[in-house]
């Protein structure tokens, strides 16, 4: 039977666990979403690299074999699931010798955030999200109009600079909402890390089900501090719309209704 007082007794019993767990998601899906997101920048570049026709033929079989490994890193990583690619790294890397339970810090603290398997697991997410996010951004690419790079050129901007100063920032704002879907999708998703030891929230929470035989209370206190996470970073991007459109941000909940008052 579901028993609430018991969820009130595991978080107060476990707070080091749990706070642990949390800590090491929030850094699992913001990393990975960030550095995710400037890996898939070079990729979505990849794949829309298509030199002019009077390009010498060396240039040309260097970007038809860049584009070819830039599509087949999208379908492959974004056509299996993120479970079994860590099953897969995991199992790899012991085939090559490579022990992720041998790196360790000194420090008993920050082990027991910072291990060899949650370095591991922020790999895996990384190289996963940088898939989608290579979707989403030569989506953006291919969404800007060709005379906007033309008028840049125009100002004496080389394409490099056009790309970075011009393109780019406008890409990034286009797809922002997309992206803050990536890092909910993330902060959900890196509980699949389990499976390769990332000691991340679904595990400690696991592990604290099963000392106490509580998993009905226990992933309860797992959905809900999911929920918590996800509905903050939903309302921390929204904020961050606000900003880059030049509105004002209040933390004041009463303004919106004081505005109305005395309109």
């Amino acid at each position: 039977m579901f028993d609430f007082s018991k969820i009130i007794t595991i978080i107060v019993d476990n707070q080091p666990l749990i706070i642990a767990g949390v800590l090491s998601t929030i850094i699992l899906s913001v990393f990975g979403t960030v550095v995710g997101l400037l890996i898939g920048i070079f990729i979505a570049y990849g794949k829309n690299w298509k030199p002019r026709k009077s390009s010498n033929l060396f240039t040309q079989i260097v970007s038809g074999i860049v584009r070819f490994f830039c599509k087949l890193y999208s379908v492959v990583l974004r056509g299996t699931p993120m479970m079994v690619q860590a099953l897969i790294f995991k199992y790899g890397c012991a085939a090559m010798g490579l022990n992720w339970d041998l790196i360790r810090s000194p420090n008993p603290a920050v082990n027991n955030v910072l291990n060899g398997w949650f370095l591991a697991g922020l790999i895996v997410i990384t190289f996963n999200t940088a898939a989608y996010m290579a979707e989403i951004v030569q989506s953006g690419l291919n969404g800007i109009d060709v005379g906007q790079v033309e008028g840049a050129k125009s100002l004496g901007m080389s394409n490099r600079q056009a790309s970075l100063k011009v393109i780019l920032p406008q890409v990034i704002r286009n797809s922002l909402p997309t992206i803050g879907n990536e890092l909910i999708v993330n902060i959900k998703d890196s509980s699949v890390l389990n499976v390769i030891a990332t000691t991340e929230l679904y595990f400690r929470i696991g592990m604290i089900s099963v000392r106490t035989y509580a998993y009905l209370e226990g992933y309860v206190i797992l959905a809900i501090i999911y929920l918590l996470l996800t509905l903050i970073a939903t309302g921390i991007l929204k904020l961050i719309e606000k900003k880059l459109d030049g509105q004002k941000i209040s933390f004041n909940p009463f303004a919106r209704w004081k505005r109305g008052l005395f309109a």
